[in-house]
């Protein structure tokens, strides 16, 4: 199983408040609803923008080191592959508290767009990037606000419309596909938009899965002349209601934590072609060892781990060999997982489909892709698998460090 993770190019949040305001350079990314004024309200939104490498996205779909797809019947199988958008969250409060929670939804961009290097209300602001009104900078290539000159299967805030609540009451906020010119992807089936719930009991990081915008946006069912990633918004929005006013802030691409946006691709590459010579390992207590782990990997690097393990008190026989040199086959039901060693936080969680180990005439193993992983710092890899009756996490000091190349 395989797990690949890239860093995006770009991100920024922008205001319906300050519309002319660029945040480029900002440590975080925001989707709030915040209301001014108890007496005379006024209701400001603010969205956030974030997009990842065409070329890196293209070649993980094409190479067959990474998924490798040869056709489009397999591109569009949703069970072989996902690709998911993932934000790491700051700051949550004042979800909503009702059973639906806030939702936050994501579209695919529509239209190109320039990161900029402001921050929040700098002084006086930047006005270099994208902003509430603009793609690229104050006074040069507006998002749209005509209903009738959008992209086809594309809209956003225009001049009318039941989002146009901002300051001023001027239209803004970005624009972004809705559907496509191919029929399939205006069904149930391949739909663009993602959503997720948040409430105060939920996981407040941002998790959806986007692998039908990477389809379309492939295969051109969304020009990809003019999709420029992500736009991150909550719904609903410009809503008259001073006790309602959520803040969901994420860490950005410029954060100094080990939280940036990550676009996570995921696939299934599981093979467990045995041989006869080799047992599979049926009861407990286990050994498992790793085995080509030289400690230390460049974030390029693709590592393929073995994976061994053996009873750990194996019965007498008369035999000429050591019978803790006699290899076993973990169950099927065996997967691996990656920890941060100071954070003890999953950064690979153990996944029945896309973490499996798989199986080869010499025993277990599985291939680690680095990238994605932070690097001058510590991991560790526990290896599940369930034996009989009983589920078992090893955890027996498997570290690696990744270094800067």
């Amino acid at each position: 199983m395989a797990v690949y993770k890239i860093f995006p190019t770009k991100d920024a949040t922008i205001y319906s408040l300050f519309p002319n305001m660029n945040t480029g350079l900002d440590e975080m990314i925001e989707s709030t609803l915040t209301t001014f004024a108890y007496s005379t309200v006024n209701p400001q939104a603010s969205r956030f923008l974030v997009a990842f490498d065409a070329a890196t996205i293209e070649n993980i779909i094409e190479s067959t080191t990474y998924l490798g797809i040869s056709g489009s019947e397999q591109l569009l199988d949703t069970g072989s592959w996902t690709a998911n958008l993932r934000c790491f969250v700051s700051t949550a409060t004042g979800l909503d508290i009702s059973p639906t929670g806030t939702l936050l939804e994501v579209y695919p961009v529509s239209g190109s767009w320039s990161m900029g290097t402001g921050k929040y209300l700098d002084d006086p602001i930047s006005v270099d990037g994208t902003s509430w009104y603009w793609r690229d900078y104050s006074g040069s290539n507006a998002w749209t606000t005509i209903n009738s000159s959008y992209n086809p299967y594309s809209t956003g805030s225009y001049t009318g419309s039941s989002d146009n609540r901002n300051i001023n009451g001027y239209a803004g906020g970005g624009t972004w596909f809705t559907g496509s010119t191919v029929s399939y992807f205006n069904t149930d089936t391949y739909p663009l938009r993602a959503t997720q719930s948040f409430s105060y009991s939920s996981d407040k990081d941002l998790n959806v899965d986007v692998s039908n915008v990477i389809r379309a946006w492939y295969t051109g069912a969304i020009p990809n002349d003019v999709f420029d990633g992500f736009i991150v918004k909550q719904i609903p929005e410009f809503t008259n209601n001073v006790n309602f006013q959520p803040e969901l802030k994420y860490y950005s691409l410029d954060t100094n934590t080990i939280y940036p946006p990550q676009l996570e691709f995921k696939w299934n590459d599981f093979t467990y072609n045995t041989s006869s010579a080799i047992s599979e390992i049926s009861a407990t207590p286990v050994t498992v060892t790793l085995e080509q782990n030289p400690g230390t990997f460049t974030l390029d690097s693709v590592n393929t781990f073995r994976v061994n393990s053996r009873p750990t008190y194996p019965p007498r026989v008369w035999q000429t060999a050591s019978l803790y040199t006699t290899n076993y086959y973990l169950p099927t039901a065996s997967y691996y997982a990656v920890k941060d060693l100071d954070t003890d936080e999953f950064v690979i969680d153990f996944d029945t489909t896309y973490t499996k180990i798989s199986a080869d005439s010499t025993g277990n193993y599985f291939k680690l892709f680095m990238s994605g992983l932070e690097p001058e710092r510590y991991y560790k890899i526990l290896i599940k698998s369930t034996i009989g009756n009983s589920t078992i996490v090893f955890d027996d000091n498997y570290y690696f460090k990744i270094i800067n190349g």
